[in-house]
């Protein structure tokens, strides 16, 4: 029997200091109510930040998000499912991407979430990428020294268009959202930036990471206002 199409969601909302119990409350009830939705064969609930150190320092309190590869004639039910109306109820703002997975390389919590790869559809499309590390305990301090570089440069990319620091945890567990104007605009950060270079050649001979993944989408649609941490 030929598999369901899937396509990923990434939603991002902001809300008000009066909310944040909710907040955390859902971070721990939507794992599980994602998990058994229909449909849905991986989920991710975030917590947001700067992305400038990649620590505690960095968190956003007032921004959350949430990741899920689903079947595609599942994503409007989900779109209007209560995990998600929960959040709008009480979200000043809602941004949300639906991608089509291009290139994923690593693991996710032991698993490959944005299989299967598709082909490029629209040679203009916006590129988003995810990338995410389990950073090895006893190179906590190394890595958020490493950083810093990195983020300059990735901010002062002229082809981007936005970025996000995204969490599982305070710290340990981190990765980024960006999107871009191009699928060159990111390679040319990726591969020609001197900061990420010397970053990609550290990961490899210090061994920061015990779990790590980089994953890269077209854009097929994006929708509502740009939350703020999503803006250059």
């Amino acid at each position: 029997m030929e598999s369901a199409a899937k396509i990923t969601v990434a939603y991002f909302f902001s809300i008000q200091k009066q909310s944040i119990p909710f907040a955390f409350w859902s971070m721990a009830i939507d794992r599980i109510r994602s998990r058994k939705f229909t449909g849905i064969s991986f989920s991710k609930l975030l917590g947001t930040g700067t992305g400038k150190t990649f620590t505690p320092s960095d968190a956003d309190l007032l921004q959350w998000g949430m990741v899920v590869v689903i079947d595609k004639e599942r994503l409007a039910a989900f779109d209007e499912s209560a995990i998600i109306k929960s959040w709008r109820k009480r979200s000043t703002s809602e941004f949300r991407a639906l991608l089509s997975p291009l290139s994923s390389h690593g693991l996710w919590s032991k698993t490959e979430p944005f299989l299967p790869i598709q082909t490029l559809s629209n040679p203009d499309a916006q590129i988003a990428a995810i990338t995410r590390a389990r950073i090895k305990w006893n190179h906590n301090l190394r890595f958020w020294r490493a950083v810093p570089p990195v983020v300059t440069d990735l901010h002062s990319s002229p082809g981007l268009i936005a970025a996000i620091g995204i969490g599982e945890a305070p710290i340990g567990l981190q990765g980024t959202f960006s999107l871009w104007k191009s699928s060159s605009a990111l390679r040319d950060f990726a591969y020609k930036g001197q900061a990420h270079k010397v970053a990609i050649e550290q990961t490899a001979s210090i061994g920061w990471y015990s779990e790590e993944l980089f994953a890269r989408f077209e854009v097929l649609e994006l929708r509502g206002s740009i939350v703020k941490n999503l803006a250059n």
